[in-house]
């Protein structure tokens, strides 16, 4: 569940009675006045102009050639190409990244368990000390005298 936050304006005496006014002519409470400039805000990502109703008229009605808000570029096709190479590059490297973190940690879970295992040692197996003075002979060697 969201919560709603508050927001505080400040504003000189004089436009606060303009906004007022405004808010009275549209038939509205001056913050939904507010809430209305927050919410086109957020909805156009920060871009919003605000401009007196005459101008806007006025550039409405007139020729095609002035700016609109926000102002476009224009990328060459080139430069929107190379961007979604290197984009589906990420996403592969990020994806290769992921597989090797799975593999990295299999391997060491194989290590975990293969650590827990019993170990023997050698010294272990003679059966004490008493048999020190008994030889083991590995494989078929002939001695030379």
């Amino acid at each position: 569940m969201s919560k709603n936050k508050t927001i505080s304006f400040r504003v000189s005496e004089d436009k606060f009675e303009t906004l007022r006014e405004i808010a009275d002519e549209r038939d509205l409470s001056l913050s939904a006045v507010f809430r209305d400039y927050v919410d086109m805000l957020v909805a156009h990502d920060g871009q919003v102009e605000v401009v007196p109703e005459h101008q806007l008229n006025e550039s409405s009605a007139s020729s095609s050639d002035t700016e609109s808000f926000p102002p476009k570029v224009e990328v060459p096709k080139s430069f929107v190409r190379e961007h979604e190479r290197l984009e589906l590059e990420a996403e592969h490297l990020r994806e290769q990244l992921e597989e090797h973190k799975r593999y990295v940690t299999k391997l060491r879970q194989q290590l975990d368990e293969h650590d827990q295992e019993d170990v023997v040692q050698l010294e272990d197996l003679d059966g004490g000390e008493d048999d020190e003075e008994a030889s083991y002979r590995l494989g078929n060697f002939e001695e030379s005298v």
